[in-house]
């Protein structure tokens, strides 16, 4: 019974504050410039890329600015978290004269300026990380324009601290059985 009422309340806990956020969220999930989901007591606030970025740009747009210091606003109260920002592409190659090497690059400088950006607004850095996926985490089929479009975001990842680190002892080297 003990660990069933700790679940409950545990639940209850994480369902305060998806409801808190969305309240804080409000006017932009309506018009559509935020998603936000919940599962397995991971909160993803995900936002489309055109309204953060141009194409091939890590330049935030106005819109994009107004957005990310709302959600900037509703994640400075967030505790026992750890904020991941996660970038995602298309599967369009970027220009090899341009800027970035790969989506990789052009991915993860986007999720460091809108941790650089949530960072200057108030949401604590030592909880606050960026990961570059490239378009190697699509959400849609890269072979319509609208599949392409889905697969332009920026995630905007909280999850329980507990899961931020790993301790050595656990760690496994890559390619180990």
């Amino acid at each position: 019974k003990e660990k069933l009422a700790q679940a409950k309340e545990s639940l209850e806990k994480k369902s305060t504050e998806y409801e808190s956020l969305a309240k804080s969220l409000k006017d932009e999930i309506q018009t559509g410039k935020i998603e936000l989901s919940e599962l397995k007591g991971r909160m993803v606030v995900k936002m489309k890329d055109k309204i953060l970025f141009s194409s091939g740009s890590v330049k935030l747009n106005k819109e994009g600015v107004s957005a990310l210091e709302k959600v900037a606003d509703a994640l400075k109260e967030v505790k026992g978290k750890i904020i991941r920002v996660e970038g995602h592409t298309d599967n369009v190659p970027v220009d090899p004269k341009g800027e970035f090497a790969s989506n990789w690059e052009l991915s993860t400088a986007r999720a460091l300026v809108v941790v650089h950006l949530l960072a200057d607004k108030g949401v604590p850095p030592q909880g606050l990380s960026a990961v570059g996926n490239g378009e190697y985490h699509p959400i849609a089929s890269n072979q319509t324009l609208a599949g392409k479009s889905l697969n332009r975001r920026i995630e905007i990842v909280l999850a329980p601290a507990e899961q931020a680190s790993v301790s050595a002892a656990k760690a496994v080297p890559l390619g180990a059985p």
